[in-house]
């Protein structure tokens, strides 16, 4: 069997996964999710390519991640995925926690982002710190998947406010 038959494309797929099967949907992915590109910055490619999934780079897209699997799957002569509810259309939904005067503490991602900074460490660092029952607000210039996964993996809820293009306030909830 050949490797590019191997991977079966899901929304579990990991980029690093997909683009060794299939080096050509690269380019694909690219041009079907223009946010991507903001990942193929070395710096952020190098760190993140092994843990972020598709689902991940959908709702970094804003797309249904239905529909970015089965164009992947099209392109590589694979059965399309059957229609299901995302957690996408979940997580931009106003949640019943959301009070802004509950906002602690705030942190602009962009300028760490621009300088090749992650700020995953310390966002994950002031939420394990963060009194209960408070919101914790990030500024980021696309949706940050991966750590929004590491959050929820500590229990702490999120919201995600889509302003524009280019910018996005995530609300961490600790209850």
């Amino acid at each position: 069997m050949e490797k590019e038959n191997q991977l079966i494309i899901t929304p579990r797929t990991k980029l690093l996964q997909l683009f060794d099967a299939y080096p050509q949907l690269e380019e694909v992915l690219s041009g079907y999710v223009p946010a991507y590109k903001k990942l193929i910055n070395p710096n952020l490619r190098a760190t993140v390519a092994g843990i972020v999934t598709l689902q991940q780079i959908a709702a970094i897209g804003s797309i249904r991640v239905e529909d970015l699997i089965n164009h992947l799957r099209k392109e590589t002569g694979q059965d399309l995925l059957i229609d299901h509810n995302t957690e996408n259309e979940k997580m931009t939904q106003k949640p019943e926690w959301f009070d802004e005067s509950l906002i602690a503490q705030e942190l602009d991602a962009k300028n760490m982002l621009a300088a090749g900074e992650h700020p995953v460490n310390q966002v994950m660092a002031d939420l394990k710190v963060m009194d209960h029952n408070k919101i914790y607000k990030l500024a980021a210039p696309f949706l940050p998947a991966p750590l929004i996964d590491k959050a929820l993996s500590m229990g702490v809820e999120h919201w995600v406010e889509k302003l524009n293009e280019t910018d996005y306030n995530i609300y961490f909830y600790k209850n």
